[in-house]
């Protein structure tokens, strides 16, 4: 895991990633996934073992910052805003990663009962 403190939407907050930006389609730039039913927003991601490489500009962009494509440019505002793999936390500790080992059910309580 990777991190470091940004400000986002005025407030401190750590930004953590896996570094695996092989793998990073980014939320709008194509993740395979499947779709359940007529609801738009139930829908799983792959997981990585089902997914190929990603492309190394999935045509997103955030800020002017693109998905990075060597390791100084981590963490910019694209892995921040676009990026599947990071997530926010106020501390450290309250780091929680996406775990992509798994497919990622959007509505899990639709799929995965009361775990």
């Amino acid at each position: 895991m990777i991190h470091r403190e940004i400000v986002s939407f005025g407030r401190p907050v750590i930004l953590a990633c896996d570094a695996n930006c092989a793998k990073a389609w980014g939320h709008n730039g194509g993740r395979p996934r499947e779709s359940f039913g007529d609801d738009p927003d139930d829908f799983a991601y792959h997981a990585d073992h089902e997914v190929g490489e990603a492309p190394v500009d999935p045509g997103t962009y955030e800020g002017g910052d693109a998905k990075p494509t060597a390791p100084a440019h981590r963490l910019n505002r694209w892995c921040s805003r676009e990026c599947e793999r990071s997530t926010h936390a106020r501390t450290l500790d309250g780091v929680r990663l996406p775990d992509f080992g798994r497919r990622l059910y959007n509505i899990p309580s639709r799929h995965l009962g009361s775990r």
